[in-house]
């Protein structure tokens, strides 16, 4: 529903090879007005038929089906961390320390309620640190 950052890049770079500045503004304009035209209509028609019963019972049954894809997602990155590779691995033992590491550290700092941004910011410090410290030894 929304662009993507790599389709924004792709415009606004398109846009400016043809016509320059004001051509990158127009061609990141155009990108992103459908989704947003989209985005207030739809929300539009869920404030005005959102409680609606048969409505309210689709939503009711996307709900799971979106939990779902986030846990997916948030465990291919903890399989990505661990063992550093796309899909299960063939052995389940063979677990990346750094990756252990940083995700151990993660979790404590989400429990401590730790800024995304600070988070994040720590997180590559860290990786980077424990990167140079592993390839050295």
């Amino acid at each position: 529903m929304t662009p993507g950052p790599i389709g924004i890049n792709a415009a606004t770079f398109a846009g400016m090879k043809i016509a320059g500045i004001p051509g990158a503004v127009c061609a990141t304009v155009g990108f992103c007005t459908p989704s947003l035209i989209l985005g207030i209509v739809l929300a539009n028609l869920f404030f005005r038929y959102g409680d609606i019963g048969p409505i309210r019972g689709i939503l009711n049954g996307l709900r799971p089906a979106v939990v779902a894809l986030i846990a997916a997602a948030g465990i291919s990155f903890v399989i990505l961390a661990l063992w550093n590779v796309e899909t299960l691995p063939e052995d389940m033992a063979a677990v990346d320390p750094l990756g252990v590491i940083i995700l151990a550290g993660s979790l404590a700092a989400v429990r401590r309620k730790v800024g995304v941004i600070k988070l994040l910011a720590g997180t590559g410090v860290a990786g980077l640190v424990l990167g140079i410290i592993q390839r050295t030894l």
